[in-house]
């Protein structure tokens, strides 16, 4: 009796054994094989699943999910024979399980070599310029050869990009003087196309103002002729009104053209720059007679009685001979 106990507690701790070992909880974000007697047949997603127990295990446990890996530094020889060391980082996901575990024996490692050869290949192809300043270059490129050498693996390579790339430090030195001396001869260019800017808008200004002083004397020009022909035109009909009345027999038309130009002679002596004193001729009282001969034409014009308001008209006196005495 006590044997059969002992066996049947054998056969119930041995049924608990195997059914912890048929369970299988799988995390999310990995996938597990299954191997039985070695060979690979079935995946394991995500979840809870059950396995023959002693005849099948999981083999590999692999990580779904995107997976970053460092890459260390190295030195590269450029097409130009320049020493330059770089760095970098890749991102890959494995999106076929069973063969990023049976097609590589370390997919990690295998990935990272992979990547460090065809870095020094792709930077060695290229000159240094190009190299610091066509990084985006570098990264389609690596990426477009790494993603198809791990296509095999059952691995996609997302992204690939580099760090740093740093060149010696005398080719750093020779390309800050380059670059001061680009910088430079830029400024120096600016400023000489800003002088020559000033100077052209400095010559547009006086060219305009030369253009704008001619218009200005053209248009003097003009309004003086215009003002001259305005007043030969009234000459023309003062002349032409005095004509007419000596024509008539107005003897006081005579005296008052002599009288004006005899009034307009003395104002141009009296304007005179160099004119101090201007003597009276003897024969003041002859100008005089003209200008009361303007009065006779005036009052003529208005009738005998002169205008409104106006003064009766004096009577002429007639001139006395004067007496010169004679000088021995």
């Amino acid at each position: 009796m006590a044997g059969l106990s002992i066996f049947v507690i054998a056969i119930l701790v041995l049924s608990v054994v195997l059914i912890f070992m048929s369970v299988k909880a799988v995390p999310q974000g990995m996938e597990y094989t299954v191997e039985r007697f070695g060979r690979f047949t079935r995946l394991l997603h995500p979840g809870f699943h059950m396995i023959m127990p002693v005849v099948d295990r999981v083999g590999a446990k692999m990580n779904m999910k995107e997976t970053v890996i460092d890459v260390p530094r190295q030195e590269v020889i450029t097409k130009d024979n320049a020493m330059v060391t770089a760095n970098g980082i890749i991102f890959f996901q494995v999106v076929d399980a069973p063969k990023a575990a049976y097609e590589v024996t370390d997919l990690h490692n295998g990935i990272l070599n992979l990547t460090m050869t065809n870095l020094r290949t792709v930077m060695g192809s290229m000159d240094l310029d190009e190299l610091l300043s066509k990084r985006d270059i570098i990264n389609a490129r690596l990426l477009e050869v790494i993603d198809a050498a791990t296509n095999p693996w059952g691995v996609k390579v997302t992204r690939v990009e580099i760090k740093d790339i740093e060149p010696p430090t005398d080719i750093v030195n020779a390309m800050a003087r380059q670059m001061k001396a680009e910088r430079e001869k830029r400024a120096n260019i600016l400023e000489a196309e800003g002088f020559r800017q000033a100077e052209i808008l400095k010559a547009e200004g006086e060219k305009q103002a030369i253009i704008l002083a001619a218009e200005g004397r053209k248009d003097a020009a003009f309004r003086d002729a215009e003002a001259r022909e305005r007043e030969a035109e009234a000459e023309a009909t003062a002349t032409r009104v005095v004509s007419e009345a000596i024509a008539k027999g107005d003897v006081q038309a005579i005296n008052y053209f002599v009288a004006q130009k005899y009034v307009e002679m003395l104002k141009h002596f009296a304007d005179g720059p160099n004119m101090k004193t201007l003597f009276m001729p003897l024969e003041t009282t002859g100008v005089l007679a003209a200008i009361a001969g303007i009065g006779e034409i005036a009052r003529e014009a208005f009738g005998d009685d002169g205008p409104p308001g106006a003064a009766p008209p004096a009577r002429r006196r007639r001139r006395q001979p004067q007496h010169v005495p004679e000088t021995e």
